[in-house]
């Protein structure tokens, strides 16, 4: 999550004395403590060892210490990496400790987790866990901007809806236009990557929905929750 900040927001007075809502930026550091604090209680109430997950996630020990200890600022590959390995979505990393029922939020409150060298950003809106796994994302990229995204857990499909422009999603090397109003549904779980051929700024909404079960990468294999 390299120059990441999330966007809350607070109240501002309007010239009648009512308050509307106006973003402020909330610090990287409680964003990394908020995955610290989840990535410590989920490993516990697994019995867990950082080996264990390191082994189960593909991410390595000191790493994990680091994120553990909120020292370090992960990206959105590592952090769907432990995610995976645990069973539960990037964004069960991120919630707060009590959640709703009934959940509405702000645009500016959901975290930005990609910002691209062009400008680019990819924003997680929201994430559920229950009944299923299903991850909410506004991606939009620059002008001759790409992604390249890592391979997700296995079984993984992933819708796109193009709201601006058109981008080009490549599957296992095989390019897909997508055109504003297209949506494109696509397994996953192999090489992907997007792409802004345009000089324009392109916009898409992602949906991406996940399979239950823990992940060990060691095995490659998929683990039904207990």
């Amino acid at each position: 999550m390299t120059d990441t900040t999330i966007e809350r927001a607070r109240s501002t007075e309007r010239g009648d004395g009512s308050h509307a809502p106006r973003p402020r930026h909330l610090p990287l550091e409680e964003i990394n403590a908020a995955v610290a604090l989840h990535v410590r209680a989920l490993r516990a109430g697994r019995g867990w060892s950082l080996d264990e997950l390191s082994g189960r996630s593909g991410v390595s020990k000191g790493m994990l210490v680091q994120i553990e200890g909120s020292r370090t600022n992960p990206s959105v590959g590592t952090l769907a990496r432990i995610a995976d390995a645990f069973g539960v979505t990037v964004a069960r990393l991120l919630q707060p400790a009590a959640d709703r029922t009934v959940h509405l939020s702000e645009m500016d409150d959901a975290p930005v987790l990609w910002r691209g060298g062009r400008g680019g950003t990819g924003r997680l809106l929201r994430g559920l866990n229950d009944p299923d796994f299903v991850e909410l994302w506004d991606w939009r990229f620059a002008p001759q901007e790409r992604y390249e995204a890592e391979e997700l857990l296995p079984g993984t499909r992933c819708m796109v809806h193009v709201l601006v422009g058109q981008i080009v999603v490549t599957v296992d090397g095989v390019d897909h236009l997508v055109h504003v109003g297209q949506t494109l549904d696509f397994r996953a779980d192999r090489a992907h990557t997007y792409r802004n051929g345009l000089d324009s700024p392109a916009r898409l909404v992602m949906i991406v929905a996940m399979p239950p079960g823990d992940f060990d990468r060691r095995h490659g294999s998929l683990i039904a929750q207990r």
